[in-house]
């Protein structure tokens, strides 16, 4: 294994700990920690190429979760722990899936899926963003029965999803990405919160599914997909109280999110914006910016890190600059669309004054040795700020010329001048 690699590993301090053998071709160890079947946390291990002793296990677990464990045992005996409560079974929910000539994740993807048992009518949408005789989708698709199958022929992963939320029927709108895979259970917990009226997002945990490569470590490094093991919620009040920069980035990504179809339905908010996200100029931000303009009308959004899934990162260097790229130039084109379309001046201050100061902190723990991120991934990051507004100056031309997707339209969705050809699956 290159010397970044990480092993992925998982356990349940309910069950009896085993020493860990197989991970003596790592240097480090991540351990997802379970009680009793629910994520608690994180623990990273330096192993140093050894195996993992019970002890060391114990140890490691004990110095990093204590007090997370014992809250989870304080309320188990005083009753306080309960679930949340569950959406009703009555609602319907659609989960959206775009691909783009990626067989084995969509493969992988739609296997979880059929495998995970569910109570409610669930929908899957898969659209193929890149469709043609050459397209590997519809024969994948073909292995599942009741798949919904839509053909977005305009590049970009907005114009895919907008597209996935138009044909799609459900109350609520589920939205993952071809390279992820759902663990049992994750549907529920991920649209549990949606009881409440004022609910109008929930956003999940994104796990990587492995670290074997240098390019899938360093994208952890970056920052990864993941916000973290503790449940929140922002609103409207959070959303006019920030006197900063709105920072949707850390609310979670539409790897793994649900939205009502109804907020979606609303002309104040709408749909993916599509000079935004990957497979356009920009390369990213459709889903910060959708979050950005429903916290703007007073909903609320959640973070249910219960509701996790498994990520495959990209595995090569190249793939990855080009990510890191990517996500630079998108989350420029994010602050100034904040700025140009609804004057927003708490854009400047990350442009001009936060931003920057990112930058300057990561090459200084680099330099002084506190951190593994290199300085030429840095350097990537600052490039494609710089590439930001000319990118989103060219995504704008671009969404114009190719005009507008798919719009919802109360509780199901319509399409405007959209050449979406929707077929059953074979």
């Amino acid at each position: 294994m290159p010397p970044a690699a990480v092993a992925i590993r998982r356990l349940d301090v309910q069950e009896p700990l085993q020493p860990m053998l197989d991970v003596a071709g790592y240097c480090r160890t991540r351990l997802f920690v379970f009680d009793g079947g629910e994520l608690i946390g994180a623990v990273d291990v330096r192993n140093a190429y050894g195996p993992l002793s019970v002890t060391r296990l114990r140890d490691e677990i004990a110095r990093r979760l204590t007090y997370t464990l014992m809250q989870r045992s304080v309320a188990r005996c005083t009753g306080a722990a309960a679930n949340p409560a569950p959406l009703s079974a009555d609602v319907r929910v659609s989960v959206v899936i775009p691909t783009c000539n990626r067989p084995e994740d969509l493969r992988r993807c739609l296997a979880a899926l059929h495998t995970e048992r569910r109570s409610r009518d669930v929908e899957i949408v898969v659209v193929d963003n890149r469709p043609g005789s050459s397209s590997p989708t519809r024969a994948v698709i073909g292995g599942f029965e009741g798949i919904v199958f839509v053909e977005e022929p305009r590049p970009g992963l907005s114009y895919a999803r907008n597209a996935g939320f138009a044909a799609a029927t459900g109350g609520i709108l589920v939205a993952i990405d071809d390279d992820v895979t759902v663990p049992a259970g994750w549907l529920e917990r991920l649209v549990a919160p949606f009881h409440r009226p004022e609910v109008a997002v929930v956003t999940g945990n994104v796990l990587p599914v492995e670290l074997d490569t240098e390019a899938q470590a360093l994208f952890e490094a970056y920052g990864g997909l993941g916000k973290g093991f503790e449940r929140f919620e922002r609103n409207g009040e959070w959303f006019r109280g920030l006197r900063g920069p709105v920072p949707t980035w850390k609310l979670g990504a539409t790897a793994n999110a649900a939205f009502r179809a109804s907020v979606l339905a609303d002309p104040a908010i709408g749909v993916m914006d599509e000079a935004l996200g990957a497979g356009t100029p920009t390369g990213c931000s459709e889903d910060t910016y959708l979050f950005y303009r429903i916290l703007k009308a007073g909903h609320t959004i959640v973070y249910e890190p219960a509701a996790w899934v498994w990520h495959r990162h990209r595995r090569d260097a190249a793939s990855l600059r080009q990510q890191i790229y990517a996500y630079s130039k998108g989350h420029v084109a994010y602050h100034l669309t904040t700025l140009l379309r609804d004057r927003d001046w708490r854009a400047l201050i990350r442009l001009g004054y936060s931003l920057p100061k990112v930058y300057a902190v990561r090459s200084y723990v680099r330099l002084r040795g506190w951190s593994e991120y290199p300085l030429s991934l840095v350097l990537v990051e600052i490039a494609g700020t710089l590439a930001g507004p000319f990118a989103l100056w060219r995504a704008r031309r671009r969404a114009r010329r190719l005009g507008p997707g798919a719009r919802l339209k109360g509780r199901h969705a319509v399409s405007l001048e959209s050449p979406i050809t929707q077929t059953p699956a074979a």
